[in-house]
């Protein structure tokens, strides 16, 4: 019996994915498959197995060592692996051991860049069956069931930001390699500050329709591809899909358009905000609804002709606006995120919502029977963990339904309603994250911990460099 099997780790429909996937695997000559799993930031890890292996380890499961759930965004290790419980408290991750990914069939595609290559999303396993409880896509999962459980779908859209830039020098001299590495030497596809306009696309798009041809051939349900307002930045937004789907639709979309960019001399960025002269900051903005499963209705639709959303929905939007602090370490893991924070932009900067307004930062858009009756949360940075950003979203909406919380009137005027600011830096959301006991319960404790201790790792490195400010500001000065 096989590692999947005695396990039960499958569903019906995975196993017919395994066997399609394995047809595909041989009907188009595969050469490989990578087999990848989210870390902890949403980036993809993982390794890649020539077809018969990968094909022999699908049900038998790909060891990859613990230490991937150790690093900060530098890939640093900042648990002690080598001591007792590895700084996890866990046998299990002491000693840089191993676990294991098994592939959930139903991701399975075939790369089109890398024509001979297959892909599969995974979930990694202690031997004994357990989810590794450190792995985020588990753990969205997890939130997804209990709230399968109370009768609803989480519908979630993308639309992301980011920019693409023309690859000038890629720094690959040895004594430019490091952790981190220096970054890339690049130049502008486009000046900018022409929102919109056709000329702006056009001068950027020989490398969006590359991504655009791309990204449609893995079956990632594209909308639109738009120019931003900032030099070389662009936006792409996603149909709306269902519960896990949309979380892996972005993992996948980010490793794939840094991918694709790199092959045709770009380089793409999720960072929010590039320390370049004239850019512009990058969200991402998720719409969310959540649709009865027992009608299929839209919960967050309002019924009554004086209201644009329902009980349900209003006390969800409350929960956001309540935990939006608390929860913005999920929503904007990256020091650099907090640089996007300003008021009078396209930015929020406090816990409000308005009815189809771009300053705050819940947007409220549909109405009375409007099927399409959505929340856009505002908040977050595209290098955001999205299997993080989505739980804490249903964690927080739900939280407000279960409390009957009022959100309180639109604001009009996003920049002078009084209202809780939302955090400045990385350590204030941390700071809030441990003061706000609902995530540590929703979460659960062991997560929360870890989590901290690996943005707490980040914060204490980025404290310990003397930043090109201070120098300028004091070095001659005192």
């Amino acid at each position: 019996m096989s590692f999947v099997e005695r396990h039960a780790l499958w569903s019906a429909e995975q196993n017919e994915a395994a066997s399609r996937l394995r047809r595909i695997v041989e009907e188009k000559n595969l050469e490989v498959v990578r087999l990848s799993f989210p870390d902890q930031h949403g980036i993809l890890r993982g390794k890649t197995l020539v077809a018969a292996e990968a094909l022999a380890s699908l049900e038998s499961g790909c060891s990859i060592t613990t230490t991937m759930l150790a690093k900060d965004t530098s890939h640093r290790t900042v648990f002690p692996v080598f001591t007792s419980g590895g700084g996890f408290g866990m046998k299990e991750m002491e000693g840089a051991a191993d676990v294991l990914m098994v592939a959930d069939p139903s991701t399975f595609r075939v790369l089109p860049w890398a024509p001979t290559t297959g892909w599969a999303l995974c979930d990694i396993y202690f031997a004994d069956g357990r989810p590794v409880p450190f792995a985020t896509r588990h753990l969205y999962r997890s939130v997804l069931e209990m709230l399968g459980q109370r009768g609803y779908d989480f519908v979630a859209g993308l639309e992301i930001e980011f920019h693409i830039f023309k690859l000038e020098d890629e720094k690959m001299s040895p004594e430019d390699a490091g952790q981190p590495g220096e970054p890339p030497q690049v130049g502008l596809l486009s000046h900018g500050y022409q929102y919109l306009t056709e000329q702006r696309y056009d001068q950027m798009e020989p490398a969006l329709e590359i991504i655009r041809r791309d990204v449609l051939a893995l079956g990632l349900p594209l909308r639109s591809v738009e120019v931003e307002f900032g030099p070389s930045q662009c936006e792409f937004t996603f149909q709306p899909t269902r519960g896990i789907t949309p979380a892996d639709n972005m993992v996948l979309f980010r490793s794939a358009v840094k991918q694709i960019a790199r092959r045709h001399g770009y380089h793409a960025t999720f960072m929010c905000r590039p320390k370049l002269p004239n850019v512009f900051a990058s969200g991402w903005h998720l719409h969310q609804s959540m649709v009865s499963r027992a009608s299929g209705e839209n919960a967050f639709a309002a019924k009554e002709s004086d209201e644009v959303l329902s009980p349900f929905g209003r006390a969800y939007l409350a929960g956001l606006l309540e935990h939006a602090r608390a929860s913005a370490v999920f929503t904007t893991p990256t020091i650099n995120g907090y640089k996007r924070y300003r008021s009078y932009s396209l930015a929020p900067d406090r816990a409000i919502w308005g009815q189809d307004n771009r300053g705050v930062m819940i947007r409220v858009l549909g109405g009375p029977g409007d099927a399409a009756t959505r929340l856009e949360n505002r908040i977050g940075e595209p290098a955001a963990n999205p299997y993080l950003y989505m739980a804490s979203q249903i964690l927080s909406g739900l939280n407000g339904v279960d409390r009957k919380l009022d959100p309180g009137p639109s604001a009009d005027t996003p920049y002078e309603t009084k209202a809780a600011l939302l955090p400045k830096s990385l350590r204030e959301a941390v700071f809030a994250l441990d003061d706000d006991p609902f995530f540590r319960k929703a979460f659960g404790a062991e997560f929360v911990d870890y989590y901290v201790h690996i943005k707490n790792a980040e914060i204490e490195r980025f404290q310990a460099e003397v930043s090109d400010w201070e120098h300028r500001e004091y070095f001659e000065m005192f």
